[in-house]
């Protein structure tokens, strides 16, 4: 609800009246007056948000929380405003310097005026709120049930009942599951054992569990079974109560011990203790629920067993933790396949039909539809029946699939599906709310980096500092979202050190609804087009016409913009005229060809992305941008940076890099962007990716080495005396997990042996251009992750310096080894996944020992002068893909399934590809299998 609107607010006024506090003399005592009344509303706020997501709330309420946001709102804007004209900003010298502090002087007097004013004005309308919140009696947040959550009197229908009673016609794939948990339950360890399924809501982990619980071999196995169902709102000790009536109804009454926790605990672990019992606990969100209730079930060796359900991994692996034999199991949606089955059965078999087919002028929006429930069961049956009522005709049914958010709201059958899945959304703390509906800003099937969230939601005021970097909180903030199973992860194959993330169709609708509901954000597009004020963020997706049209002056905080064919300069102008408030400016990949030196007066603008864009220079303008902390660049045009880039005391992230077309396979193809002496100055930058060092001197890198906080650091086209003098800076730059280094021109030499002491938390190396020796200090980087060598022409093997790396994933060596002979030795590379070996035009023999690379999942090998198939490759049975490149004829014949000696090699190998280059083309030929007709079959890729 509102609360995650007033929130920030009050914490935004505590930081200013502590930090700057000097901008607010004369007016302090009103600006902390408001946050008293902010903090006394908050209050209530809360009990508001609990009745909404219980579905107790009454027009009234909800008038009376829109009035809490839009005030809140409204301090902002005030303050915010405020700051615009009273902080302090540089002055030139001389007699326009006395001018222009005499004018910021007037000005700051008329804002204080103006503030004063406001402020007044704010306070009279927020004791009307507090008033008006009396009629509706809401308690205070510290009113909270025994289980610390807050209860309520009535009971209300659980709609997850349905997932417990379910037919069993109506289940599909967990079949085999559900033979493997029971098998578990009966057949496992004498140990209490806690099993736990886990997985994101709708997925089916309750129905899994009835299934188990009321199979015949379980109840005959069990002298002793209950299921409880937890839920959010639990009261530990009216549950404990009803376990102990229910469990001890044999035996002498519960008597007066059992009146307190701990006497409940004490009578139920006496009874259960002589037992084989088996206890279900449904729909588990607290953790502290099972710290407390465990101690009720004793580990008495006879066979029993604890499951529990649960949406969040932390409680999951909490709970199976206690015990050595413990077991989680991760639900994963249904296959295409399934998901299909399900669907028909429910939206096609009726009493009159018992068929389930599809017809077929139906099936290409049917199969849409199973696609945006990306296999949830929950979500497809919903769906299904919900079609099951519709004629069975087109128009009907791309209805309900252009308007999907607004059928689950509306419609009887699929509330109760909305509101199992918003539960997820109400468990969430309010610090969380905030961060999940981001995900609601990105057109649907988006996907974000990791790193790029964690510094938008920085610039939004999300991240609460405490005593560590504000990405390191992000970073934590994400984990528990992945944990809760609301965020799915997913990895570049090119650049897997950033974690891809994105939501579930059904959720983003929940997301979506509740970005209306809060004024979170707009999106605009095709189908609403029009700007409405009480939005914080425009998000503006292509199909827009006219769009400048809709910008009006407003407290609109950040614009993005995706998908758009054309973007005319005077929107831009007037974009970042009339949003004066603006925090967050993400022009990424639109075609946009020049920045206005306007965007110089957003003064509380944090981010600005113009990644893949055309600009081709900043303004000098972009000096005042003191609370800049992101500056994205990667890819634009731009090749030189202004002086004033200096100014930007706050900057955190610098994305320079960029790659010429043509130049993907060249040597010169990497590119960086030429750094103004002085930029040493910039002490807070976290990540520089990349610049030149190809300057006169050393002076480039003695400005970089005067930048101790960097993360990640990637520097083009050194030379070998730029190179030399760089190690010493390196050594000092003790938080760096992230370097790429390279020459440029290949006649220079990468020499990095004087490092005695590299930075231990380094996770990414990458070096390019000949390396007299591999660095004897890469074997002492117990962190690294990924190696990359390219170009390194090594003349020694140097695979027996890498071998007991412990953490080493991903291995390129790319034109890194001049020798004949690679041999990975048993032991070595415990865990890496991903080795490349191409361009190693020398290499004649490859060896695999048996116990090398246990963990490889993709193997590339390109050295034409290779003629047999490597041996030991046949013992990678973790091994998914294999793909050679320019690799010679006998070597591909080698492998025919039908007859080719080095077959038995590969068989096992789900993907086997051969590439290729033909001009700027690749051909890639995939190996069948054995009871395949084709020995291969080919395609054509364009080199991009």
């Amino acid at each position: 609800m509102a609360e995650i609107v007033v929130g920030p607010v009050i914490d935004k006024l505590i930081d200013l009246l502590i930090e700057e506090g000097k901008l607010f003399k004369g007016v302090h005592k009103e600006v902390k007056s408001l946050t008293d009344e902010l903090e006394s509303i908050k209050c209530f706020l809360k009990d508001a948000e609990s009745r909404s997501g219980k579905g107790d709330v009454k027009d009234g309420v909800k008038i009376w929380v829109k009035q809490v946001r839009d005030e809140a709102n409204h301090i902002e804007d005030v303050i915010d405003e405020y700051l615009r004209h009273v902080a302090p900003r540089r002055h030139e010298s001389g007699f326009v310097g006395f001018l222009q502090k005499i004018h910021g002087s007037v000005k700051q007097i008329k804002a204080r005026h103006h503030i004063a004013s406001e402020v007044r004005d704010i306070k009279t309308s927020l004791r009307e709120i507090k008033e008006r919140s009396e009629r509706y009696d809401f308690r205070l947040s510290s009113e909270e049930g025994p289980s610390g959550k807050c209860t309520t009197a009535a009971e209300q229908y659980d709609p997850r009942l349905d997932s417990i009673f379910i037919e069993e016609d109506d289940v599909v794939g967990i079949d085999s599951t559900r033979d493997d948990l029971i098998s578990m339950l009966v057949d496992g360890a004498s140990m209490r054992t806690v099993i736990s399924l886990v997985g994101t809501g709708g997925v089916g982990k309750t129905t899994l569990a009835s299934r188990v619980y009321d199979n015949e071999v379980v109840k005959k196995h069990f002298n002793c079974r209950r299921w409880i169902t937890v839920s959010q709102s639990y009261d530990l000790k009216k549950l404990l109560k009803s376990m102990a009536e229910q469990l001890l109804i044999n035996e002498e009454g519960p008597g007066d011990k059992t009146d307190e926790i701990e006497g409940l605990i004490k009578s139920l672990r006496e009874h259960l203790n002589t037992q084989r019992y088996m206890v279900v606990f449904d729909d588990v969100w607290d953790i502290e629920f099972w710290e407390v209730i465990k101690h009720a079930f004793p580990k008495n060796d006879n066979g029993s067993r604890v499951i529990i359900t649960s949406r969040n991994d932390f409680i999951s692996a909490s709970a199976c933790q206690e015990t050595s034999g413990g077991i989680v199991h991760k639900l994963q949606p249904l296959s295409e396949e399934m998901a299909w089955e399900l669907f028909c059965k429910k939206a096609f078999q009726s009493k009159k039909s018992v068929s389930s087919s599809c017809p077929v002028e139906l099936e290409e929006l049917s199969r849409k539809i199973v696609g945006k429930c990306q296999g949830l069961p929950l979500v497809i049956t919903a769906m299904a029946r919900l079609l099951s009522t519709k004629e069975k005709i087109v128009s009907e049914w791309q209805i309900v699939l252009e308007n999907m958010s607004t059928e689950f709201e509306s419609k009887r059958q699929l509330t109760s599906t909305l509101k199992i899945l918003s539960l997820s959304y109400d468990d969430l703390p309010h610090h969380l709310k905030s961060c999940f509906l981001y995900f609601g800003i990105f057109p649907e099937d988006y996907s974000i980096s990791d790193a790029r969230l964690y510094r938008l939601w920085i610039a939004e005021g999300f991240v609460k500092l405490k005593d560590k970097r504000p990405e390191d909180i992000a970073k934590e903030y994400l984990e528990e979202l992945i944990h809760r199973n609301l965020v799915q992860v997913s990895y570049l194959e090119c650049q897997a050190y950033d974690r891809m993330l994105k939501v579930h169709d059904m959720l983003r609708e929940i997301i979506l609804l509740k970005m209306d509901e809060l004024g979170f954000c707009q999106i605009l597009n095709a189908k609403n087009s029009r700007f409405q004020r009480r939005y914080r963020r425009l998000s503006i997706h292509g199909g827009v016409k006219n769009v400048q049209e809709i910008v009006e002056d407003s407290g609109v905080r950040s614009v993005f913009i995706f998908n758009v064919d054309e973007l005319m300069q005077s929107f831009v102008v007037t974009l970042v005229k009339k949003f004066k408030l603006l925090r967050l400016l993400e022009f990424r990949d639109v075609p946009l060809d020049s920045l206005p030196k306007e965007v110089g007066d957003l003064f509380h603008l944090k981010y600005l992305g113009l990644r893949n864009t055309k600009v081709k220079m900043l303004p000098k303008s972009i000096g005042k941008l003191e609370k800049l902390q992101t500056l994205d660049l990667a890819n634009t045009l731009v090749r030189e940076l202004p002086f004033e880039i200096n100014n930007l005391q706050s900057l955190r992230h610098f994305a320079l890099w960029h790659y010429p077309k043509g130049l993907s396979n060249n040597f010169n193809s990497d590119c960086g962007v030429k750094i103004p002496q002085g930029i040493g100055c910039l002490e807070d930058l976290q990540s520089l990716w990349k610049v030149e060092a190809h300057h006169e001197g050393h002076g480039t890198i003695n400005e970089l080495g005067k930048l101790r906080q960097l993360r990640a650091l990637s520097i083009a086209k050194l030379t070998t005396e730029t190179g030399k003098a760089l190690c010493g800076f390196i050594e000092k730059m003790t938080y760096l997990q992230r370097l790429q280094l390279s020459l440029i021109r290949e006649d220079e030499i990468l020499d990095l042996q004087s490092i005695s002491s590299p930075p231990r938390l380094l996770r990414f190396l990458c070096l390019k251009g000949p390396l007299p020796h591999l660095p004897h200090w890469i074997a002492s980087l117990q962190e690294l992750w990924e190696l990359s060598l390219t170009a390194s022409k090594l003349h020694d093997e140097p695979l027996r310096l890498l071998h007991g790396l412990p953490n080493l994933q991903r291995l390129f060596l790319n034109g890194a080894y001049d020798g004949e002979e690679l041999h990975f030795k048993e032991g070595g590379f415990q865990k890496l996944k991903v080795l490349s070996l191409k361009k190693l035009a020398e290499l004649k023999v490859l060896k695999i020992d048996r116990g090398a690379l246990p963990c490889l999942e993709k193997l590339e090998i390109g050295a034409s002068q290779l003629k047999e198939v490597p041996s030991g490759i046949q013992h990678l049975h973790n091994l998914k893909t294999l793909r050679f490149h320019s690799m010679p004829k006998e070597f591909f014949h080698a492998m025919n399934p039908d007859g080719g000696q080095d077959y038995y090699k590969v068989m096992h190998v789900s993907s086997v590809t051969f590439w290729e280059e033909h001009g700027e083309c690749f051909r890639v030929m995939k190996l069948r299998k054995s009871d395949s007709s084709d020995f291969c079959c080919a395609q054509h890729f364009r080199i991009l």
